[in-house]
C-alpha cells in the first residue's frame, strides 16, 4: 500500500477509513464506559458503521479496547508537556490536574483496566506518564506549593475519584467533577498541612499495576 506523503490529501476510501476509526474510538469509549461488558455490535451500532468494518480495523474486543486505553495514555501524556510548559509551579501542576480531568481520561482506567493484555507500547507510555506527572508534583512541592506528603502514586487515586462522578448529563458531570477537583486542589496546597497529616500509607505501585492483569 503506498503512504501519501505529509500533507497530501487523503483518497475517497482512506478518508472514509479514517472517518470510520474516528467514529468508531468514540462510540466504544462511550458504550465501554458506560457497559464495559457491552457487545462489540453496541459499538458498530453506535458509531454507524457496519460489523465487518469494524473487525476489519480491530480484530477482537479486547483489541478495540487496547487501543482506547493507549489513545487515554497519549492524551495523559499531551496534557502533562503542555502543563510543564507554564513558568509558576503551582499553575502548572494545577493546570495538569485540570487537564486530565477535563480530558477524563481515567474513566477508561476505572471501567476497563484488566480487559486486556497491555502492550510493550502501553508500558512505556505508562512509564513516561508517571514521569512526567512526578515532575510536575515534585516542582510544585520544591516551590513549596504541594504540601509534603503527597506522593507519586496519591494522584491517581484523585483522578480515578473524580472520574468515578457520574450525575446526570455530560455537562452536570463535568461542573461537578471541577466542583470536586477545586476541594482537591484545596487539600493539595502545602497550608492544608497545617490540619494534619495524611491517614494511612499511599497504594504501592503492585497495587496499582494489578488492575491492569487481565482477569475473567
Amino acid at each position: 500500500m503506498t503512504v501519501p506523503a505529509p500533507g497530501e490529501p487523503l483518497s475517497g476510501r482512506r478518508a472514509q477509513a479514517v472517518r470510520n476509526d474516528g467514529a468508531i474510538l468514540a462510540a466504544a469509549r462511550e458504550v465501554f464506559v458506560a457497559s464495559p461488558d457491552a457487545p462489540v455490535a453496541a459499538v458498530a451500532q453506535a458509531a454507524g458503521v457496519g460489523i465487518s468494518a469494524l473487525y476489519r480495523r480491530y480484530p477482537s474486543k479486547e483489541a478495540l479496547i487496547a487501543r482506547l486505553c493507549l489513545d487515554g495514555l497519549e492524551r495523559f501524556v499531551e496534557v502533562a508537556r503542555r502543563a510543564l510548559e507554564a513558568a509558576d509551579p503551582w499553575d502548572s501542576f494545577e493546570a495538569f490536574l485540570r487537564g486530565v480531568v477535563d480530558a477524563d481520561v481515567h474513566s477508561l482506567t476505572v471501567q476497563l483496566a484488566g480487559l486486556f493484555t497491555p502492550s510493550p507500547e502501553h508500558q512505556a507510555l505508562s512509564q513516561e506518564a508517571g514521569e512526567l506527572a512526578a515532575r510536575l508534583l515534585r516542582r510544585a512541592q520544591e516551590a513549596g506549593c504541594v504540601r509534603a506528603d503527597v506522593v507519586d502514586n496519591d494522584l491517581p487515586m484523585i483522578y480515578e475519584q473524580l472520574a468515578a462522578i457520574r450525575l446526570g448529563d455530560a455537562g452536570r458531570v463535568a461542573e461537578l467533577r471541577r466542583r470536586y477537583l477545586d476541594l482537591q486542589l484545596a487539600g493539595l496546597r502545602a497550608s492544608a498541612a497545617g490540619h494534619g497529616s495524611l491517614g494511612g500509607e499511599p497504594p504501592t505501585g503492585a497495587e496499582l499495576g494489578a488492575r491492569w492483569v487481565p482477569h475473567g
